[in-house]
């Protein structure tokens, strides 16, 4: 069957203010066909369009394709772009986590649902009979507008071997309390890489990491397979990044095959108040993503008020991270600290898996311990794991602080700071303060240094370091090669 579809309703989701277009159903007699339905976005086009069609029962298998034209748009206007996701007949409210079968984004052309297997991105399952949703989401329009086909095909049968799923463990073979090396923000397969798990494990493990943070796109399907690739030596984080068209944020710490929805923007902060509330409930933690991402949709417009960190170093250096920098640094400078986070974002060949990576202070090689110390900002970002440093303060009778830790201090009390580096040759070391930068040191060709700088608590809020080397990129003029967060001083 082929229908123009132009009749469409907006209605609110689940009585909240998520305002989604309901296209007119797609009847099925049996579980056995395909239908074809066709329609158009024009530019400007609501977020989220649900396309209804009935399951009977003894469908064994769902099978959705779709395709859209792609007309040359005019110079530095995007093109045509359209999502696409899965919802079953338990609904497609805001939040409906029973509702959630899967979302592949533009990533894939299509996708397969049922009770032994489902696409990457998708969650099998059993195919309940009633009223599922494929959801459609122009990301783009081109001025052109876009004209679009989704063919939808039932298969009967029996419903098929359930399956299993194989979470990865919330522990890892540990050093005790010890800095750890991680990359809380990866990609693969089940979202828009091309790497699957078993390559991201491997790319952490050569990279010298001792956990890595699942966070594919709107679902959370690769949590459910990462216990065949997370091992004694490889803590596995489960994870997701929330895509909203107003910015991505990491959720961290999730139970396996826990969803985040994604499906508002920063004009209805409840609805990211709630969900944030949501995972730290659960005792994970919120990071908002590479605030300055150019592209469309990401950067990052929720403010910092209920993240837990920011993601001020994404993948190699660039003038986004340098904004992202100096956005921290006046957060910090205005007395609202948000501990810094580096990770790497990587998808594909030939992006790294641990560039940058954070080093945090940890009570174990475990979820909630991890979790923990990047809260409390015990935690430094480099370039790879060749580069070492460590950082503290001292003051006569005071216990010394380091890292995200507080040094209890008289006002004028002179306080000892020192910076050790290793593998950084031909670097700058930077100490920091509210004053800005108030001390340097060049390193030596042998790569390893120790610094030493005197301050006062009523002269230095806090101290926090940077090493760069000077090489520019493309859009800077120096790569950042180590990062610190502050140790404050309190008089």
């Amino acid at each position: 069957m082929c229908g123009e579809l132009s009749r469409r309703t907006m209605i609110a989701a689940g009585g909240a203010a998520l305002a989604g277009v309901f296209l007119p159903k797609v009847a099925f007699a049996d579980a056995d066909g395909t239908r074809t339905i066709k329609g158009r976005f024009e530019p400007g086009a609501p977020d989220w369009h649900y396309l209804p069609f009935d399951v009977p029962v003894g469908t064994r298998e769902i099978e959705v394709v779709y395709r859209y034209d792609r007309p040359e748009p005019p110079p530095g206007v995007p093109g045509n772009a359209l999502d696409i996701g899965c919802f079953s007949s338990a609904g497609t409210d805001l939040g409906n986590r029973l509702g959630f079968r899967g979302w592949s984004g533009g990533f894939r052309d299509r996708f397969t649902i049922s009770a032994s297997e489902a696409t990457p991105g998708y969650v099998p399952g059993p195919i309940e009979p009633g009223i599922w949703h494929v959801i459609l989401g122009p990301y783009t329009v081109a001025p052109q507008g876009m004209n679009y086909e989704v063919e939808i095909t039932l298969r009967p049968g029996p419903p098929g071997v359930p399956f299993v799923p194989r979470p990865a463990p919330e522990r890892a073979r540990g050093r005790g309390r010890a800095w750890y090396r991680g990359d809380c923000h990866l990609h693969t397969q089940h979202s828009d890489s091309h790497r699957w798990p078993a390559d991201t494990a491997a790319a952490a493990r050569a990279a010298g990491l001792d956990f890595i943070a699942s966070t594919e796109h709107n679902t959370s399907t690769a949590s459910l397979v990462w216990g065949d690739h997370a091992g004694p030596d490889l803590l596995v984080i489960d994870g997701e990044e929330v895509t909203t068209r107003s910015g991505h944020w990491l959720a961290l710490g999730l139970p396996p095959g826990y969803w985040v929805d994604w499906r508002y923007r920063a004009t209805e902060p409840q609805h990211f108040r709630r969900f944030a509330g949501d995972v730290h409930a659960l005792g994970g933690m919120v990071v908002a993503a590479h605030p300055y991402c150019p592209y469309v949709g990401c950067p990052w417009e929720f403010g910092y008020d209920n993240v837990d960190g920011t993601e001020v170093w994404n993948g190699p250096w660039t003038l986004d991270d340098e904004k992202a920098v100096q956005t921290w640094d006046h957060l910090l400078r205005q007395g609202n600290w948000v501990p810094a986070i580096g990770n790497s974002d990587a998808h594909s060949e030939p992006q790294v898996v641990g560039l940058p990576q954070t080093a945090v202070l940890a009570d174990d090689l475990s979820t909630p311990a991890v979790l923990a110390g990047l809260r409390a900002g015990r935690s430094w970002l480099a370039e790879s794991s060749e580069v070492d440093l460590s950082l503290r303060a001292t003051a006569r009778g005071r216990r010394p602080a380091g890292i995200g830790e507080h040094l209890r201090c008289g006002p004028g009390q002179p306080v000892e700071v020192e910076l050790e580096l290793r593998g950084v040759p031909g670097c700058q070391a930077r100490l920091l303060t509210p004053a800005g930068v108030t001390h340097t040191a060049e390193v030596p060709r042998s790569g390893d240094t120790i610094i030493g700088w005197t301050t006062r608590a009523k002269d230095s809020a806090w101290v926090r370091a940077e090493v760069r080397r000077p090489e520019p990129t493309d859009t800077t003029p120096d790569t950042m090669v180590a990062l610190t967060n502050p140790i404050f001083l309190r008089g």
